[in-house]
């Protein structure tokens, strides 16, 4: 979490090639830094922080990523905007993005299934991140 947004883990996998993946993850997180309302880092390099929590593997580069917006649907938004701006720069570019327990992969080249995989997935996102309202508080 950062400033009440969503901790996003990005991961460009590459089929092993560990030099690639580590060029690829670079330009997506220069890409990703620029946007507003988004901080990105790089994951530690040890893995997962706690047993049994999805992170990446040894070996394995991975961004973080966290929206400052407290509205998770259009932040959800820009940062799957990006990614897939990112990955149709070459149709072979793959991005898994997960959130919590929930993830997606988005490519190059989506087809219309992927497209609305992608759309559900954001709205199971903003779906666990919506504050409750004050109505709700009553």
């Amino acid at each position: 979490m950062h400033n009440g947004g969503s901790l996003w883990t990005l991961t460009v996998p590459t089929g092993g090639d560990t030099l690639r993946q580590e060029r690829l993850t670079q330009d997506l997180h220069e890409s990703l830094r620029r946007a507003d309302d988004l901080v990105v880092g790089f994951h530690d390099a040890d893995g997962p922080a706690e047993p049994g929590s999805k992170g990446t593997t040894m070996g394995e580069v991975a961004l973080w990523a966290a929206t400052t917006a407290t509205v998770a649907r259009p932040a959800s938004q820009v940062v799957i905007t990006l990614i897939k701006e990112w990955c149709a720069k070459e149709r072979h570019r793959k991005v898994v993005v997960t959130v919590g327990d929930d993830s997606i992969e988005i490519t190059g080249r989506p087809d219309t299934a992927q497209e609305r995989m992608v759309r559900e997935f954001q709205d199971r996102v903003a779906g666990d991140n919506v504050p409750a309202s004050d109505d709700d508080a009553a």
